[in-house]
């Protein structure tokens, strides 16, 4: 079974997945969605940390100091970022987090990736809007999102047969400039957890 979400949250994605597991649904893997098994119903801890690697060998030794310690891998590759971990045993402490500056820390680490990732498309949107392959009229003009050769003069069923069939790509260039505003709003939500949580260590 497959399931979409996001989560901007570790800690209510952990208890999700908790509750996914109470159940009879196991994790498996995870990229663009979540891949779960059925399994008998448990209470499981889940834990998730954000890393990545830039050695096989690092991501390796990595999850052997957290197996060592009573949690299992079960999801995330040496550069997807989230790992996933799953206590074992009863033995060990509960979570994968010493303090919690360490809890701060991941989001931290995710914050600067969405960051990252919003900087390195400025550039290439910059060049798209030059070139007028991003038309920023658009929006009062949204005829100039399709690229059909006399879309407008046509009548009848072939306009409609030609409308609709472009009108997916129309939209995908009319709104792939909110690609990079939207990552700033991730990276916002990510860092201002960052911070709240930095400032409950300080508190503590």
């Amino acid at each position: 079974m497959k399931k979409m979400k996001f989560f901007t949250n570790f800690d209510r994605e952990e208890q999700w997945l908790n509750e996914m597991a109470r159940q009879g649904y196991r994790l498996v893997n995870k990229s663009m969605t979540y891949e779960f098994e059925p399994a008998k119903p448990e209470e499981a801890n889940y834990r998730i940390d954000y890393r990545t690697f830039k050695t096989r060998q690092d991501f390796e030794d990595y999850k052997a100091l957290f197996e060592d310690c009573g949690w299992t891998h079960v999801a995330g590759t040496k550069t997807s970022g989230a790992q996933y971990f799953k206590q074992t045993g009863d033995w060990g402490d509960d979570d994968i987090f010493s303090d919690v500056n360490s809890k701060a820390a991941r989001y931290k680490r995710i914050s600067d990736m969405w960051l990252s990732l919003a900087c390195s498309f400025i550039p290439l949107f910059a060049v798209l809007i030059s070139t007028g392959a991003i038309h920023v009229t658009a929006f009062v003009k949204p005829k100039l999102l399709y690229y059909t050769p006399g879309l407008w003069e046509m009548s009848g069923s072939q306009f409609w047969r030609s409308f609709l069939f472009e009108t997916p790509f129309a939209v995908m260039r009319g709104f792939s400039w909110a690609v990079i505003p939207i990552m700033i709003l991730v990276y916002a939500a990510f860092a201002y957890k960052a911070k709240k949580e930095y400032m409950k260590s300080q508190q503590e």
